[in-house]
C-alpha cells in the first residue's frame, strides 16, 4: 500500500520570511495538493540565540496572504504535535543515545580553546578545509580516545559535552535527488557534525531527521543550500534504522539577483529597489539596534495571486506557453520533474507584469472598491456607479491598486496647467472658437453618453469647417491638461456635460489663441 504524501515547510523564526522560503513552501504545497497529500509546517527553533520575537507570527501571516493552506502546524495542531522543535526537546536525546549505543555517535568533551587549537594546527599544515572528522577526532578529547572510566566520570560530574556523529572514513554516500538525479559524495568530505549541543538542544541535523521520520514526511523539498547536508542526513536515516522510509529529496535551484551575480539575499531588496519579503517587516539594525522597516510585496501593492504566479515560474515551467495560472491551475500543472536544476534569475519587471495582468482582469466593481478606499483616504467621496465607470476606464494604465486613484485624479481636479507642446502646435483662434461653441451646446445635449458627445462634437466641427483630428488633442488638453490618457469621450461622459463645458471654457479663457 502506497504511503500518503506528506510534505513539510520548516522555517526558523530568525527574521522575516524571504521570498526564496515562500517559493519552497509553495512548491511543497503544490506537490502535496497535486498528489492528494498533506502540507505541514514545523517551526525549527532549536537555535534559541537566533530567535527573533514576531518572526513566527510573520511566517503565519505571510503564508495566509499567499493562500498556502496548512493541514498541520503550530497554529491549527495535528496528530504529530507539537510542531515547534523547542517543545519537542525531550524526545531528541533518546535518538542521540541510540546512535551512541550503536557506535554511530560519540561524546566529545573538547573545549572551545582545544577546538581552536586543532583548527590552527590544520591551517598551519595547509589543510584546505580544517574540520573535526574521521582523522582529526583521533587527536581530540572524546569517548573514542578517552578511557571508558574517564568518560563515565566526565559524564557523571556534569562536564560539558556535545554528541557528534561518527562519519565513516571511506564510504560513498549516494541518494537520488528528484531534481538533480543521483548525488554521490565520499564520506571523507563530511565532518563529524554535532547532533546534540552542550545546552541539551539538538542541532538542525538531528532534530530535522527525527521530526521528518516521526511526522511521516515522504518528500523533502528544500533550497539548494541544504544539498551539502543531504549525505549527512542519509547517514542518519541509515544509522537510526529508517532508511526504508527515508523521504525523497528535491533540492531547489538558487534565486539569483537580477544581474545574475550571486544569490538573492535578505539584504538585497531595498538596496536594489524592490521587496524580497512577502510582507513588510519591522525589525532592528543588527549593529545599532535602531528600528528598521523592510518593504513587503503586500504593502507595495502586489496581489497575492500575482506574487504566487511569479514565484512558481522561478525555477519551474509548465511545458506550455501559458503564463497566467490560478492556484488551482498551478496545482494541476505542477510536477517536480519540471523544476530546473539551474539557478533562476529574479526579474522585478516580470512580477510587475504579473500584477498588471491580475489587476486588470479583476471585475470593475472590485477595482472600484480599491479606488474608493484610496480616494476616501484623500478625503474624496465618489458614488459607487461613478467609481465603477472610472475604474473601468483607467485600469489599463494601472500596475498597482494605488495607481487607480492616481489615474483618477483628473476626474476630481480641474487642470491647473496645460501641456505646452500640444498648445503650441494645436491651439489657435479657430480651434478655440470651435471648442467654445461645443461647450455652449454640450449642457443641453440629450445624449451624454460617449457616442452622444462624439456625435455632437462632430456636428459642431463640421459647421465650423474643421475635422475632428484637428481639434481632438487640444480638446483633451482643455479637459484634462495632459496630452495623453484614457478615451476622451468616456472621460467627458463620466465628468458630465456641465463639468466638461466648464473645463473647456476655463481653458479658452486662460490660453492665448494666436
Amino acid at each position: 500500500m502506497e504511503r500518503e504524501v506528506r510534505v513539510r515547510f520548516a522555517p526558523s523564526p530568525t527574521g522575516p520570511l524571504h521570498i526564496g522560503g515562500v517559493r519552497t513552501a509553495l512548491y511543497n504545497y503544490l506537490l502535496a495538493r497535486k498528489l492528494g497529500g498533506k502540507m505541514l509546517l514545523r517551526i525549527e527553533d532549536t537555535d534559541q540565540n537566533r530567535f527573533v520575537p514576531g518572526a513566527e507570527d510573520y511566517i503565519r501571516q505571510s503564508l495566509e496572504w499567499c493562500g498556502i493552506e496548512l493541514d498541520e502546524s503550530p497554529w491549527n495542531g495535528g496528530p504529530h504535535a507539537p510542531y515547534r522543535q523547542s517543545e519537542r526537546k525531550p524526545m531528541y536525546l533518546q535518538y542521540a543515545q541510540q546512535l551512541i549505543d550503536s557506535g554511530h555517535a560519540y561524546y566529545a568533551f573538547d573545549t572551545p580553546e582545544e577546538l581552536d587549537a586543532m583548527r590552527a594546527r590544520l591551517t598551519a599544515a595547509k589543510v584546505p578545509n580544517p574540520q573535526y572528522n574521521s582523522i582529526t577526532r583521533a587527536q581530540m578529547r572524546n569517548s573514542l580516545t578517552l578511557p571508558t572510566e574517564e568518560v563515565k566520570q566526565l559524564l557523571e560530574s556534569g562536564a560539558p559535552y556535545v554528541i557528534r556523529l561518527k562519519v565513516p572514513r571511506k564510504e560513498e554516500v549516494r541518494f537520488n535527488d528528484l531534481i538533480r538525479g543521483w548525488v554521490v559524495v565520499h564520506s571523507s568530505s563530511i565532518d563529524d557534525k554535532v547532533l546534540m549541543k552542550s545546552d541539551g538542544m539538538p542541532t538542525y541535523h538531528l532534530a530535522n531527521i527525527v521530526d521528518d521520520h516521526l511526522m511521516e514526511i515522504t518528500h523533502v523539498i528544500r533550497g539548494e543550500e541544504w544539498l551539502p547536508s543531504a549525505p549527512l542526513h542519509v547517514l542518519l536515516y541509515r544509522y537510526l534504522g529508517w532508511e526504508d522510509t527515508m523521504p525523497q529529496f528535491a533540492h531547489l535551484p538558487l534565486l539569483l539577483k537580477p544581474d545574475g551575480t550571486g544569490k538573492l539575499s535578505k539584504r538585497d531588496g531595498d538596496r536594489l529597489g524592490f521587496p524580497v519579503f512577502p510582507l513588510e517587516w519591522h525589525g532592528k539594525d543588527a549593529e545599532t539596534g535602531e528600528p528598521t522597516v523592510s518593504s513587503g510585496y503586500r504593502e507595495s501593492g502586489y496581489l497575492p495571486e500575482a506574487f504566487i504566479n511569479f514565484l512558481a515560474f522561478l525555477g519551474w515551467n509548465p511545458g506550455s506557453q501559458q503564463e497566467l495560472f490560478t492556484m488551482e491551475e498551478l496545482i494541476e500543472a505542477f510536477s517536480i520533474e519540471r523544476v530546473s536544476k539551474s539557478p533562476a534569475r529574479f526579474d522585478q519587471n516580470k512580477v510587475r507584469w504579473y500584477n498588471e495582468q491580475y489587476l486588470r482582469a479583476k471585475p470593475d466593481a472590485e477595482l472600484a472598491q480599491y479606488l474608493t478606499a484610496s480616494l476616501q483616504d484623500q478625503g474624496v467621496e465618489v458614488p459607487t456607479d461613478k467609481a465603477v465607470q472610472i475604474a473601468a476606464l483607467v485600469k489599463e494604465r494601472a500596475t498597482f491598486p494605488a495607481d487607480l486613484a492616481r489615474e483618477a485624479q483628473l476626474f476630481f481636479q480641474r487642470p491647473t496647467a496645460y501641456d505646452e507642446q500640444v498648445i503650441s502646435k494645436k491651439w489657435n483662434a479657430q480651434v478655440a472658437g470651435a471648442l467654445r461653441e461645443f461647450a455652449g451646446q454640450l449642457p443641453a445635449t440629450p445624449d451624454a453618453s460617449p457616442d452622444g458627445i462624439k456625435a455632437l462634437l462632430t456636428q459642431v466641427l463640421e459647421a465650423q469647417g474643421l475635422k475632428i483630428g484637428q481639434v481632438l488633442q487640444a480638446l483633451r488638453v482643455a479637459v484634462t491638461g495632459a496630452a495623453a490618457g484614457p478615451d476622451l469621450m468616456h472621460i467627458m461622459s463620466i465628468l458630465g456635460t456641465e463639468e466638461t463645458a466648464g473645463r473647456i471654457n476655463q481653458a479658452v479663457a486662460q490660453l492665448p489663441a494666436a
